[in-house]
């Protein structure tokens, strides 16, 4: 069963099926099509139609069942880095090259599989095909995630991304120096008009994109940098920076070459540092942090070695 709800913003006045193709995006637009027609989606309480344009501040509430195939739902012992722990609510300290959920072409070996492995209530939490996230991290990307135990903090988690008070900070190494201490990077973001497993900054579809930046320290030829993305776009800090003319460092797919010094650079550099949120049931302010992986630091040093 699927249960959620979200809240339209001013960025997202569209046709209510494309509203939930981009809430939902496991979910085929025809499926979320039937829904409608079906009397399984809700506007302000009143059920709505598949053409009905939204409007700011409308609710949007989704309530059907979907059958996920039983292939992408396999528990299996993969090894899960556990920052702590409750009734409610999973941190974890996802490493680099581990897929969050299964999706096309992928079935197995995901975060996901190895969540209902360990903790098998997690297989009824929210969505089917992505039991318990309530966010993501790209593949390459390392760092904290927070993950639902109980719908009561998966409804709570997701309102609160949503709202967009969930403070995240990042640390990336980024190439080149910047002439700003920190600044905001305000491009909006969507998909890429030809490459579609990319985002873009001149997508013909853009969706407000922000993300502020902080510089920590400049070496010779890069820049690290704390990072914190106040809207939540796919691959936003990554776009973003290649956008600026500083991608990040190890970034295969938004960056360019920087001759054959530059070209065995080693995973991206991109780290969730920090994450902070309200605990869904005490409502108490709970903050944790994730060290820099080893083959981070290394390279860090090494930058700080060719100043």
């Amino acid at each position: 069963m699927i249960k959620s709800r979200f809240q339209v913003t001013p960025g997202e006045i569209k046709r209510l099926d494309l509203f939930l193709k981009e809430k939902i995006p496991e979910l085929s637009r025809s499926r979320i099509q039937t829904a409608i027609k079906d009397g399984q989606v809700k506007v302000n309480g009143l059920l709505a139609r598949s053409g009905q344009k939204l409007k700011a501040g409308e609710v949007v509430e989704v309530l059907f069942e979907e059958k996920a195939p039983i292939s992408q739902l396999q528990p299996q012992p993969i090894e899960l880095k556990v920052v702590y722990e409750d009734e409610q609510i999973l941190v974890i300290d996802k490493p680099a090259g581990l897929v969050v959920h299964p999706g096309a072409g992928l079935t197995g070996r995901t975060l996901v599989n190895g969540l209902i492995f360990y903790y098998p209530e997690i297989k009824m939490v929210g969505s089917p095909l992505r039991p318990g996230i309530v966010h993501r991290l790209d593949k390459e990307t390392s760092g904290l995630m927070v993950v639902a135990r109980t719908q009561i903090a998966y409804n709570s988690l997701r309102q609160q991304f949503e709202d967009r008070t969930v403070k995240k900070t990042y640390l990336g190494l980024a190439r080149g120096r910047f002439k700003e201490k920190e600044g905001i990077i305000s491009l909006p973001v969507g998909r890429h008009p030809f490459k579609r497993q990319k985002m873009s900054v001149k997508s013909n579809k853009p969706r407000v994109a922000l993300t502020r930046y902080e510089v920590l320290r400049q070496f010779h030829h890069s820049t690290f940098l704390a990072l914190n993305p106040l809207t939540g776009r796919t691959h936003q800090i990554r776009v973003h920076l290649a956008a600026i003319g500083h991608p990040l460092v190890g970034d295969s797919r938004y960056g360019q070459p920087e001759g054959n010094r530059r070209k065995q650079e080693g995973r991206l550099f991109l780290h969730a540092f920090r994450l902070s949120f309200s605990h869904p049931v005490s409502n108490e302010q709970v903050t944790f942090e994730s060290p820099l992986p080893p083959a981070l630091q290394s390279r860090l040093e090494r930058e700080e070695q060719e100043k």
